[in-house]
């Protein structure tokens, strides 16, 4: 639902940021290069705009959808860098797309106002999960790419007309490398100090749950790769599942309650 809570300055920054997406994602092969990477860079600014006022404005708030805007905006941000390294990296529009929707997800569910008497350990706690989160994400998008690039191969396309097929490899394990390590301190973080975190200690309820499996199944890609040497689909596979499990994990289970149940946790 939509909450009359929103203030205008967050609703006129979403929408310029989603509009500025929308410019990219439905017009991308009419635009020049230049004039697509410029409306995709204010798109980002903008987006960057809507979720610093969303933490530090009037009445912050969080949740799945807030989540959810947060992690595309970091991908986003993983894409600008690896474009300056990688210019023939193709998957603007993809990503337009996805940031677009995320913003108006979260323009719809603004989540659940953040306690005042929260730890001040809090803020730390949430950026960790969504750097997680974020990391991820773009580990993902590299496993769709790499699929990509496999594609061309098979048929005999150009070669160079994205990043070499073992350039996307190295790099999306390095993303699941750095998520692990980041999933594993946010989960340490969460068992130890939950209490000091949450008012409550920690409990395996559905989010500890999904998040363990997750941790698993990641933890079992990473060993595969080095021990085994897992590639190709049989590791894109596993990555998808170890991502699904995931996003369940903190994304579903606030979906679930501030969107299915209508409460807060």
């Amino acid at each position: 639902m939509i909450l009359p809570s929103s203030s205008p300055i967050s609703w006129l920054l979403a929408l310029a940021a989603a509009l500025a997406y929308a410019v990219p994602a439905a017009a991308a092969r009419q635009l020049g290069a230049a004039a697509a990477r410029n409306a995709l860079l204010v798109a980002w600014v903008l987006h960057g705009a809507v979720l610093v006022w969303g933490l530090w404005g009037e009445a912050p708030r969080f949740g799945f959808a807030p989540a959810l805007s947060m992690t595309a905006w970091l991908v986003l941000t993983v894409y600008a860098v690896e474009r300056q390294l990688f210019p023939q990296m193709q998957s603007r529009w993809v990503l337009a797309s996805l940031g677009a929707l995320a913003i108006v997800l979260a323009l719809l569910f603004p989540g659940q106002p953040l306690h005042v008497s929260a730890s001040a350990w809090l803020p730390l706690h949430l950026a960790l999960g969504i750097a997680c989160y974020g990391l991820f994400a773009a580990a993902v998008v590299h496993a769709w790419l790499m699929t990509r690039a496999e594609q061309r191969i098979r048929h005999a396309e150009d070669p160079h007309s994205g990043i070499p097929l073992l350039t996307l490899e190295r790099l999306t394990f390095r993303f699941v490398t750095a998520g692990f390590i980041l999933l594993t301190a946010t989960l340490l973080a969460g068992w130890l100090f939950g209490e000091t975190l949450y008012g409550k200690a920690w409990r395996w309820d559905h989010k500890a749950v999904f998040s363990l499996l997750s941790w698993i199944t990641f933890a079992g890609l990473l060993l595969g790769r080095a021990r085994f040497g897992w590639r190709g689909r049989s590791a894109v596979r596993v990555l998808y599942t170890g991502s699904a499990l995931l996003l369940l994990a903190y994304v579903g289970s606030r979906f679930v309650l501030e969107v299915v149940l209508g409460r807060s946790a």
